[in-house]
């Protein structure tokens, strides 16, 4: 009966202290932490600082609560969910002295049973993306910053690909498509998901100039992945992927037969606007002070009469018909009879010409 009784008091405190976790009071020593690695200047100070706060976001991210906390003020953190709500990547970087990236991450995922909530560290390889076709565990992970989770079905497995980021060095950065999906207990990037051609690929990535920015997102809506098609600047310079830059085409992954297809030279859309009305700050006429008022997100034709504009229209001229009519526009003068016209150049005429000095008298003295 004693036995019975103690089991009861140790659950009872379980339980308490998994209810009275406090997962905002976890965040304010985070920010705290955080702050003092942004803070730091040398790589032994960012290295010990980051120690820190890794070792306390560790332990925050075991408590099932942390996982839909949105974690607001760890602004340079991201914190990406999947639409499942099953997986979520917490991952960060740290800038180096000499200007390289390291990167840090954790993996949260529930088991089968979709009960416990597991947590994975990811621990960064030296020698990154050397590897791209390779599958990596999360104890070998390549490193990179990801911005969105995709859950695709492949049979009854789940794979989430991820969009990430990489500044690889300091001429050019790296996008990446990969394929991440849990093992048991395990975390593992790359799956033979992604076809280019007849090529069949674990993973994509795409290097290109640090001095442009490659799209790469998702648009739910036409179920694809987006990106610009990369090109070197000049001929010469093809195979130097740090001098690839986004000519104006634009490529896509459409998820077709349990495969992300790559589609090249597809018609990139703008989303279709909401018929909401936006929030704009105007002049008031009559205050002069700026205010906040409610206008249509839409465009408007300057030549319909009904517009705000007054149905203005505009045609558009070349530099010889502006002055054509300029010339046109000026007022005709009529000469009196036997008046002479005036041939001089007006760029060389003086104010003082046509104007007579008189003579001064003689002062007698």
């Amino acid at each position: 009966m004693k036995r019975l009784v103690l089991i009861s008091i140790v659950l009872s405190s379980f339980i308490a202290n998994a209810q009275t976790y406090d997962v905002a009071q976890a965040e304010t020593r985070l920010f705290t932490l955080l702050e003092a690695l942004r803070n730091a200047t040398t790589d032994a100070d960012k290295a010990s600082n980051n120690a820190a706060f890794k070792s306390e976001l560790k332990e925050v991210l075991k408590h099932t609560e942390s996982f839909i906390h949105p974690f607001s003020t760890l602004s340079s953190v991201g914190f990406i969910n999947s639409s499942d709500k099953q997986v979520r990547i917490v991952n960060w970087n740290v800038e180096q002295e000499d200007k390289s990236q390291r990167y840090f991450g954790f993996v949260q995922h529930f088991d089968k049973r979709g009960k416990i909530l597991e947590v994975t560290e990811l621990v960064e390889e030296v020698f990154g993306l050397a590897q791209p076709d390779d599958i990596v565990e999360a104890s070998s992970w390549y490193g990179a910053l990801y911005y969105k989770i995709i859950p695709v079905k492949k049979g009854s497995k789940t794979i989430y690909t991820v969009l990430g980021w990489d500044g690889n060095s300091t001429v050019s950065n790296i996008k990446l498509v990969d394929a991440m999906y849990i093992n048991g207990s395990s975390v593992k990037f790359g799956s033979p998901i992604f076809k280019v051609g007849k090529e069949i690929k674990k993973r994509l990535f795409y290097e290109h100039s640090e001095e442009v920015t490659m799209i790469l997102r998702y648009e739910e809506d036409r179920q694809r992945i987006m990106m610009d098609h990369l090109s070197p600047e000049s001929p010469s310079l093809k195979g130097y992927y740090s001098f690839y830059v986004p000519d104006l085409s634009y490529d896509a992954l459409k998820y077709e037969d349990s495969k992300w297809v790559l589609h090249e030279d597809v018609v990139g859309v703008n989303p279709e606007r909401s018929d909401e009305p936006i929030s704009a700050y105007t002049k008031d006429p009559k205050t002069g002070k700026l205010v906040k008022r409610k206008i249509k997100d839409t465009w408007e034709d300057p030549s319909d009469a009904a517009a705000p504009a007054g149905g203005n229209e505009h045609v558009a001229a070349t530099p010889e018909e502006t002055v054509k009519t300029e010339k046109s526009d000026e007022p005709k003068v009529k000469r009196e009879k036997g008046e002479k016209k005036d041939k001089r150049d007006p760029s060389e005429l003086s104010i003082y010409d046509g104007i007579q000095k008189k003579k001064r008298k003689k002062r007698s003295n």
